[in-house]
């Protein structure tokens, strides 16, 4: 081969090399997201993308999906759970970094039925959810294991109405899977968080249920240990700073009642 092309080609090889790790960071921090975060995440993960930073890879499922997610080693770089007990999971097991778990943001949980229905329910005690049910089921995101069903049943059983609703129960394997229930007709009726009402256009709010009916319901976020990427701890710090916590309240979280 010429002088000239193994110079060439010797060129080529060095600004290969030298690209690849350019091209390894080309996608953002991997950040496991509770499912009610999606709107807001993604508006989140696009605001961080203007400012010339990787887009973070998003992916969403119920936080009790993706805590075991992370504890089977997934290679993750952030957590951000739709409750504090899964978080609490992942540090008692010493999955998190240290220092780095803060609030990201809080909710309502809500009773909603399809947009077609006329039903109307005042969330009280002893309120009649049976009776409005009739033979049909209750959708909510599983309640022995995913935060939006936890709440739910403990506000259920607050309100002492929860014994006549357990075995009515539609058990979804996230919210967003129990609000398509009740968007699709199949549950006469549904408990969400007020910003899946928000983000969907086939249901309405029946009722939001009292705060006094079941913990905060709180949003913690956290750097995994697992997490390698060069952008996972500033784009934490974009989410709880006052121009990220102000893409949440776009999207309806963050109002506390």
């Amino acid at each position: 081969m010429p002088p000239i092309l193994l110079r060439a080609l010797f060129a080529l090889l060095i600004a290969l090399a030298g690209a690849t790790p350019a091209l390894a960071q080309e996608k953002g921090p991997l950040v496991l997201a509770a499912a009610s975060l999606q709107e807001a995440m993604t508006d989140a993960a696009a605001a961080w993308a203007r400012k010339g930073h990787p887009r973070p890879v998003l992916s969403f499922a119920a936080s009790s999906a993706l805590a075991r997610q992370a504890e089977a080693g997934a290679r993750a770089d952030l957590f951000a759970s739709a409750d504090e007990e899964w978080m609490n999971y992942l540090q008692g097991k010493s999955l998190l970094k240290s220092g780095t778990r803060a609030r990201l943001t809080e909710n309502r949980l809500v009773l909603v039925a399809p947009l077609p229905s006329r039903l109307n329910l005042q969330i009280t005690r002893n309120f009649p959810l049976a009776k409005a049910l009739g033979t049909r089921r209750l959708a909510m995101a599983d309640p022995a294991a995913v935060p939006a069903g936890r709440y739910g049943r403990e506000a259920l059983s607050r309100l002492g109405v929860w014994t006549g609703v357990a075995g009515k129960v539609a058990a979804a394997e996230n919210v967003r899977a129990a609000l398509a229930l009740v968007e699709r007709g199949a549950a006469p009726l549904g408990i969400v968080y007020a910003t899946d009402a928000m983000a969907s256009r086939r249901v309405r709010v029946v009722g939001t249920f009292p705060a006094t009916s079941h913990q905060p319901i709180t949003y913690p976020v956290a750097l995994l240990a697992t997490s390698r990427h060069g952008d996972a701890e500033a784009f934490r710090r974009f989410l709880i700073s006052r121009e990220g916590r102000a893409i949440f309240l776009r999207r309806g979280f963050g109002q506390r009642r």
